[in-house]
Formats: structure tokens, C-alpha cells, sequence
């Protein structure tokens, strides 16, 4: 039997809104959703702000609330100690975030993250009751030499090595050639790589898990082409980047719904 996937649309703001603005966005996102009677039951909203905004978002959604989630950028793989400029994930539970980003590809590029630190972060956010959304990806140059879903696949195992079968995670695929592009992959692509992933979580942690896990794709996502992607059976969702900070865009992207059916 197909475990019932609730849609995740996951908005990645990344260096981006201070914690007064992160305010702002917040309440209003949370009032154009109301007015279009926005079904949370249905698909699950979820912004990723910098860590200062994240006490700020946090007492907002709590006092009015909100039925968005929210999540870390990134966090340790340490619990505490003489690690400077780290963020714990006791830290990131201790104000509510139901999610943490690991292994954007941004952070393997410009912070030279190997797949054994994200192994050992996937680890500590599920230590301490974070759900990680791992990302994994290819470059173009990946994508000629090794051929689709060869390097996304990679990435999987060694980022969920040691993880035990039945594990709360979200895999998000973002093939990095489409990141900030303006040219998605498209549906079909999507589900390629979305379909190899799902097979490879049935080997790492079991069938149960791995039907139920939610498997995003992110890369140039935006109102227009969502609902392409989520018409896909292995497709769960989306980690959105630069739409998500365009209040409009990203409540559209939301509520995919609406046009799944067109």
C-alpha cells in the first residue's frame, strides 16, 4: 500500500531578510494564504530563514498561531563546545524548527562540505528531533559524465550512512545546473532521478520509511511549472529559492493545487 505523502513547499531564503522583514513576510504569507482558504492538511508550508530571524519567526508563528513550519539553514554536527560560529541542533529543537537544510549545494561548493561532515550533521539533526531535509544534486558537468541520478544516488547513501531504517527525512533533488538558471529540469527529469532515490531509501531504511518519505525537487521552481513537478508520483514537493522570497510567487507556488488539475 502507497503511504499518503503530504506535500511539503519548502521556501530556502537564504542570505536574505533581516529579522524585521522576516516579520513582515511571514504575516503576510500567512494572510494571503488565509484568503485563498489555504488547506494546510493538504501541503505543508515551510520557510528556512537566516538563524537571526529564527527567534523572531518563531514567537510570530507561535502568538498568532500560524500554521507554517520552519526550519534551520544548516546546523553542527556537534551537540556543544569551542565550536565558533556553529549552530547546535538542541538550539535549533529548543526554538521549535521542525526542519534543518544539510548539504545545500551551495554549502558543498563554496563551504567545501564532504558527504561524510553531512552524514555526521543528518545524524545530529535527527539526534536531537530535527527533521533533515538533505539535499543532493549534479552539476552539468556531473550530468554528462556520470549520466542522471548516478551522483544524486551517490550522495544519498553516503549522506544517510549510518542512518537507521525508519528515520524521519525529506530528500530534496536539486540538480545544481538548475539552480538560479531560470531553466528548471523538467517533470519528466524530476521524476527520473525522484523514482532512482525512492528505490535507493528502500535499501537504506526499508520499504515503510522510504514510501513514506517526502522527496522534493528544487531548481528554478516558480508558480508556471510546480504544478508540472507534483504531478509526478516521486515528486512530494519543493525546496524554492529565489521565488520564495516574492511573497506573490511563493503563496502561488503554494497552492499548486489549483493547478495540478489543468
Amino acid at each position: 500500500m502507497v503511504a499518503k505523502r503530504v506535500p511539503l513547499i519548502a521556501g530556502n531564503w537564504k542570505m536574505n531578510l533581516d529579522h524585521l522583514q522576516s516579520i513582515a513576510f511571514v504575516q503576510k504569507l500567512a494572510w494571503s494564504l488565509k484568503d485563498a482558504r489555504f488547506d494546510y492538511a493538504g501541503a505543508e508550508v515551510a520557510i528556512f530563514p537566516p538563524f537571526t530571524d529564527l527567534r523572531s519567526v518563531q514567537t510570530l508563528i507561535s502568538a498568532d498561531k500560524l500554521e507554517l513550519k520552519f526550519g534551520g539553514q544548516d546546523l553542527s554536527a556537534h551537540d556543544s563546545g569551542a565550536y565558533t560560529g556553529e549552530i547546535s541542533g538542541a538550539f535549533l529543537k529548543a526554538l521549535d524548527c521542525s526542519y534543518v537544510i544539510i548539504g545545500h549545494s551551495e554549502r558543498r561548493q563554496y563551504h567545501h562540505e564532504t558527504d561524510e561532515e553531512l552524514a555526521a550533521k543528518v545524524a545530529a539533526a535527527i539526534r536531537h528531533g530535527v527533521v533533515p531535509v538533505l539535499c543532493v544534486g549534479e552539476t552539468a558537468e556531473d550530468l554528462e559524465q556520470h549520466g542522471p541520478s548516478a551522483v544524486p544516488v551517490a550522495q544519498l547513501r553516503a549522506g544517510l550512512a549510518g542512518v537507521e531504517a525508519g528515520a524521519d527525512i525529506v530528500v530534496a533533488y536539486e540538480p545544481v545546473w538548475a539552480i538560479g538558471s531560470g531553466q528548471a529540469a523538467t517533470p519528466e527529469q524530476a521524476e527520473q532521478v525522484a523514482a532512482a532515490l525512492r528505490a535507493t531509501l528502500v535499501e537504506l531504511i526499508g520499504h515503510e520509511a522510504a514510501d513514506a518519505t517526502r522527496i522534493l525537487y528544487g531548481g528554478s521552481v516558480k508558480a508556471a511549472n510546480i504544478a508540472g513537478f507534483m504531478r509526478q508520483p516521486n515528486v512530494d514537493g519543493a525546496l524554492v529559492g529565489g521565488a520564495s522570497l516574492d511573497l506573490a510567487e511563493f503563496s502561488s507556488i503554494a497552492q499548486f493545487q489549483k493547478h495540478v488539475g489543468t
